[in-house]
């Protein structure tokens, strides 16, 4: 509906700028649901907005628009309230519609074509393969597979895709702790890296190479340990450290480094699989770093930058000109040491993203990486690729709370709380609901509690519990021997015409509205506190009115009302990837 009255706003300014009674000015037209109903349906403060070019009263300005506005069967009336906003009163045919509309298409009512099949890449995770998803990717993973359903919803072609960072530097940091892990399996005491992966999943892993190599990668710490630097907090540097250790697990391995490396990155790759398949989260495509830079994408990408004119060498290295294209500075491509930085690696990746052919890429990282977009966006426009077509959202943190505590975690050092963790104590549907609830822009604080808990409060509960309260509902009719005939209640909707039978129509016909703005703009929680709104005006009507009462054409009318809202609740829990139980 909200369409149909920005159209109708349109077409009237549009008369007017023809007319000459207003500039020529393209004005967009904001049209947002009213909070008081007592001010109608709908409201825009348009006449406010061309009141200063047009040099007019906007109360004038706005009775000009009323004037022009065309008759429409879903408008009632439109009034001029308050400083110059234009209210518009909604018909109840247009309500009545809605229903009908919701009953014939079901599944489909909130879908659009708005994407007009437009290819859309969507990143999302991408979490180095180095240990078990934690509560941060959780996010991660909600808020990327919404936002590729909402895409689809609204007519995008959607393809959704991991990008396996397998080839970098902590993958060795992985691999060397796993190495460390076995032999201590082999009967040796050593003193573990300050900087190495601490976490129990790495001595399972461990486990699981000891046992089928119980001998092949045994060395004696004599041979492993000296001459290395000192480590932290001997007073040496950490990072230098792991490096050497690094370094010298490669030179004593030789080809059984590989070996390790492909254990480790299968087990942690498998139950990250597992656990998103579990979560609800599929890929069309798990993109392999390691796999990728063994091509010549990498080296075509750099005959292109050079090509562009905008590389350079200093100090033996080869620089981009970032700068040109805004960025605070330039960026190494290729270390004065022959090696490909992991900018030069990624901007190859991403624009093999558009030579894939996609109209958009849209990636989702932690808000950490906010310094990477310029970078990345000038090697795109440096290439000849607008760069407007490579979207960055990002998501920011998690921190779990339990009584009013926080829980401290720490990646590297192994304390932290899994998703799968948090998914066996909340469940996937509080998991999923909670981490799209707010901007993802917004740090978020994660109550364990009420995820659990079975109240009103807990608004995932509360939402389901509307959809479960149809059910039953329907289900009693059944037991007192009725039948719902839904083609009658379809023809007597005119007799809904209590004020909760308006609000809960009324809401019902933004659900399409509410789609698209959350797709358009890349925000989930828009959805969530569209659901938590129409549960909130389906319990209202469940609290004021019975109805299953003995009118046979009310009864129907209000059946096909609850069962419109029931579908609508449905779609919307598809679109957030949870569940919609019939018992509670």
């Amino acid at each position: 509906m909200k369409q149909q009255v920005e159209n109708l706003l349109q077409s009237a300014v549009q008369k007017l700028q023809t007319m000459g009674e207003l500039p020529a000015i393209p004005a967009f037209i904001q049209v947002e649901p009213t909070k008081d109903k007592t001010h109608g349906d709908f409201a825009s403060n348009i006449a406010m907005i061309l009141a200063k070019p047009a040099q007019k009263k906007p109360r004038d300005i706005a009775e000009r628009i009323i004037q022009m506005l065309q008759t429409s069967q879903y408008v009632q009336k439109v009034e001029v309230a308050g400083p110059g906003f234009i209210n518009f009163f909604l018909s109840l045919q247009a309500l009545n519609d809605v229903v009908v509309r919701i009953m014939k298409v079901k599944e489909k009512y909130g879908l659009t074509n708005i994407g007009r099949n437009k290819r859309v890449l969507v990143e999302f995770v991408s979490s180095n393969p180095t240990g078990p998803l934690h509560v941060g990717h959780g996010r991660h993973a909600a808020y990327g597979a919404v936002i590729a359903n909402l895409l689809q919803a609204v007519g995008f072609e959607v393809y959704r895709e991991y990008y396996i960072n397998d080839a970098g530097r902590q993958m060795d940091i992985l691999t060397t702790s796993i190495w460390l892990r076995y032999l201590s399996l082999c009967g040796e005491t050593i003193t573990f890296p300050t900087n190495g992966y601490r976490g129990d999943y790495v001595i399972e892993i461990a486990q699981g190479l000891y046992q089928q190599y119980p001998s092949q990668f045994h060395l004696s710490l004599h041979t492993v340990f000296d001459h290395l630097p000192p480590d932290e907090p001997e007073g040496g540097d950490k990072e230098i450290y792991i490096d050497a250790m690094i370094l010298r697990a490669k030179t004593l391995l030789g080809a059984h480094y590989e070996i390790i490396f492909d254990v480790g990155l299968k087990n942690i790759l498998t139950d990250m699989r597992e656990d998103l398949a579990e979560f609800g989260v599929e890929f069309d495509h798990w993109f392999s770093e390691r796999a990728f830079v063994k091509t010549h994408a990498v080296d075509d990408l750099l005959e292109k930058l050079v090509a562009s004119h905008h590389v350079y060498e200093r100090e033996g290295a080869v620089w981009f000109r970032s700068t040109d294209f805004g960025d605070e500075k330039d960026r190494v491509l290729v270390r004065s040491n022959g090696q490909r930085t992991y900018f030069t690696n990624d901007a190859a990746y991403h624009f093999n993203k558009f030579e894939r052919g996609f109209d958009l890429a849209i990636d989702i990282f932690g808000a950490d990486h906010h310094g990477y977009i310029p970078r990345m966006k000038a090697a795109i426009e440096a290439i000849g690729i607008d760069s407007e077509r490579l979207i960055y959202l990002l998501v920011q943190f998690v921190t779990l709370y339990r009584g009013g505590k926080q829980i401290q975690m720490s990646t590297r050092g192994g304390s932290f709380v899994t998703l799968r963790e948090l998914r066996h104590e909340v469940g996937n549907d509080a998991a999923r609901f909670f981490y799209v609830m707010r901007k993802s822009e917004q740090h978020m604080d994660f109550d364990l509690d009420l995820a659990k808990a079975q109240s009103n409060e807990n608004p995932v509960y509360y939402v389901q519990y509307a959809y479960a309260r149809i059910c039953s509902v329907l289900k009693q009719l059944t037991e007192k021997g009725r039948t719902y005939n839904e083609a009658n209640g379809l023809t007597h909707l005119g007799k809904l015409t209590q004020p909760q039978e308006r609000q809960l129509l009324n809401t019902l016909s933004r659900y399409s509205d509410v789609i698209v703005e959350a797709a358009l703009q890349y925000s989930p929680h828009q959805l969530t506190h569209y659901m938590r709104e129409l549960a909130t005006d389906f319990h209202a009507y469940y609290n004021a009115h019975p109805f299953i009462v003995e009118d046979i054409d009310l009864c129907d009318a209000r059946l096909a009302l609850i069962s419109a809202t029931k579908q609508t609740l449905f779609n919307g829990f598809t679109l957030l990837g949870i569940t919609a139980p019939k018992n509670m």
